[in-house]
């Protein structure tokens, strides 16, 4: 986590008090398909090309349009990218959840509102900026129809005069924003940037302790969502065949995916494509295709959420048995059932983890950033190829479509491994191959792909029983030896699943363990915990399942261990129960966040010490 701080020059602010710089949380609250989303990226890009550390949390309703919405920015000196959660700045544009949303606020909060809705009225402990919005884009905009969409872009400018923000980056992002074929779109919305700075400049004094100023923290960052990460990510690690059907929170990466095999995936010289991306008619139909190719032998990919997960069970339990590579990325939302598909949740561990019938374990990838989102897709692919098995990498909506500063992704240097595959020379050599014997002690058999030239290649992919030649059985010790050795290839993974990220601190007595987006709120929970209560930690985030020898050695040298997590049931907890000895799981304690908003470091901090008894 970056320590880089403010310059130490933190002056007052007139009428406001001592200044809160570069540390503070922005709200602004729309209504679902206004355009907002442009005006909000602007202001975030914004603060980041300031030098400021920032992430973007865009909480949006799952119908098309008229809902609310609501878009938060946070800045952090300190480099905490986790959701806040106080909201300090407030933009309040939607008349249906702007009383509600201001009375929500903390005192000497700041509240810029859309002057008709009246909101000074409620309370005398924030400051308040009443805009005319409606006014002031008249002039700007003469086309009716196109104010709706520009009047947002008014607030970026009315903020970044009350904030701080230097006006040449807010053009600058602008710029980006719009590209260079919409130059007409970006002078008409950098007109009503100008139209909001005039306004505030004119009209506003500055009550609020809230400002910016210019830092050095994001040299080498970028700003991107982690479902776009994934998707290049893919493409790097050689993926050909794309099979998917449409699903929040998981769609933009497909999409993406599109993109990018388009630019990178098309052969220079007949003009091709050398890949393959199938809508299917639904997700049953989807894993069946990948594999289906994964079998014959290319790097497939499937993405969906929880109730697309439900839907590949069966199909999942044939490449478990099978022994058939594919990598399905599961980026998770609000359930049961469809549940609340723009909300936030890592609900689907246990499922996943066993999902389909009978005796299944499934490895699984837990990335925490955009940047592991696009390491771990080459890491997927080459368990899926080693291991002969599907491999889930779990995102989460909050990983997935938020916008995240990141570190730039390193090039991938480790090779394609495709595994243990027989070529027609190596049949040669050895006379022929059992497809599901375990020559090496790890589990893994040997395979063949369609096509290979040579008599002795070919043997029948049965999800049926079958003995280690691919023969169909029903003997029970056929089966038992079968099922015992897939028992054995997973116990192998450990040795080749990424270890988790471990922080010590041999002043502590309590251990907290995370995984994906929690990390954030856990990496700052614990920083509060030491500096407001005195309570030395350490901490580990787990990167797969199944475990490393790291985990246990961690429970172990603390006398408890939380464990945090965004669903209802402790599902990480309760994996770890199963894999632990009794000893050790009579340490562990249970902090879970299931509201679907990102989790929060308060939050986690709050529980700890409800636990603690301080």
């Amino acid at each position: 986590m970056s320590t880089t701080e403010v310059r130490p020059e933190e002056s007052q602010t007139e009428g406001a008090g001592q200044s809160v710089v570069n540390d503070f949380s922005i709200q602004v609250a729309t209504v679902n398909g206004s355009g907002s989303q442009t005006a909000n990226t602007v202001l975030m890009r914004s603060l980041f090309q300031m030098g400021i550390p920032v992430s973007g949390k865009n909480l949006f309703p799952s119908n098309i349009a008229g809902l609310p919405t609501w878009f938060t920015i946070r800045t952090s000196k300190r480099g905490w990218i986790g959701r806040k959660k106080e909201i300090d700045f407030l933009v309040a544009m939607n008349p249906e959840t702007a009383r509600e949303d201001v009375l929500g606020l903390d005192a000497g909060a700041a509240v810029v509102y859309d002057e008709p809705l009246k909101l000074d009225s409620l309370r005398s402990d924030v400051h308040f900026y009443p805009v005319p919005f409606d006014k002031l884009v008249a002039p700007v905009c003469p086309e009716a129809r196109l104010r709706k969409l520009v009047r947002n872009m008014i607030y970026d400018g009315v903020v970044a005069q009350l904030l701080g923000i230097d006006l040449e980056e807010v053009r600058k992002a602008l710029v980006k924003q719009f590209g260079a074929r919409k130059a007409k779109a970006a002078e008409l919305n950098w007109n009503a940037v100008l139209a909001g700075r005039d306004f505030a400049e004119q009209n506003l004094a500055k009550k609020d302790p809230f400002r910016v100023e210019r830092m050095n923290a994001t040299t080498g960052k970028i700003i991107i969502d982690g479902n776009a990460a994934a998707a290049l990510g893919c493409v790097f690690a050689g993926a050909t065949v794309v099979i998917w059907y449409p699903i929040t929170p998981s769609s933009s990466m497909i999409e993406a995916m599109i993109g990018y095999l388009k630019r990178f995936r098309i052969d220079k010289e007949t003009g091709k494509a050398t890949f393959a991306v199938v809508q299917a008619e639904d997700e049953l139909a989807a894993i069946g295709m990948v594999i289906g190719a994964g079998w014959s032998g290319a790097r497939s990919v499937t993405a969906t959420s929880g109730p697309g997960i439900s839907l590949m069970a069966e199909f999942t339990g044939l490449g478990y048995y099978a022994e058939v590579p594919a990598v399905i990325f599961d980026v998770q939302r609000v359930g049961p059932s469809t549940g609340l598909p723009t909300r936030t949740m890592q609900g689907d561990l246990l499922s996943t983890a066993v999902l389909s019938h009978g005796d299944t374990q499934h490895p699984m990838l837990l990335p925490s950033s955009p940047e592991e989102c696009f390491t771990m897709a080459g890491t997927a692919f080459n368990l899926a190829e080693y291991f002969q098995t599907p491999v889930f990498v779990m995102s989460d909506l909050d990983l997935g479509m938020n916008n995240w500063m990141s570190d730039a992704f390193p090039y991938p240097t480790e090779p394609i491994r495709r595994g243990k595959v027989l070529t027609a020379e190596d049949l040669e050599r050895l006379g022929g191959f059992a497809r599901y014997k375990d020559v090496d002690g790890d589990g893994v058999g040997y395979r063949t792909l369609p096509g290979t030239n040579h008599p002795t290649a070919a043997y029948f992919t049965r999800g049926s029983g079958h003995n280690e030649k691919a023969q169909y059985s029903e003997r029970p010790d056929d089966y038992i030896q079968n099922v015992d050795r897939l028992a054995l290839k997973f116990q192998s993974m450990r040795k080749h699943v990424p270890a988790p990220a471990i922080s010590y601190n041999d002043k502590a007595s309590i251990g907290v363990i995370c995984y994906g987006t929690s990390r954030y709120a856990v990496e700052e929970s614990c920083d509060q915990l030491t500096h407001e209560y005195g309570l030395e930690t350490s901490h580990l985030r787990l990167k797969a399942y199944p475990f490393t020898d790291e985990l246990r050695e961690f429970v172990g040298r603390h006398s408890r261990v939380y464990v945090v997590e965004q669903n209802r049931d402790g599902q990480m907890l309760a994996l770890m129960k199963l894999d632990l000895d009794p000893e050790y799981v009579q340490r562990l304690r249970s902090v879970r966040y299931y509201g679907g908003l990102p989790l929060d470091a308060r939050t986690v901090t709050d529980e700890i010490v409800r636990q603690e008894g301080l």
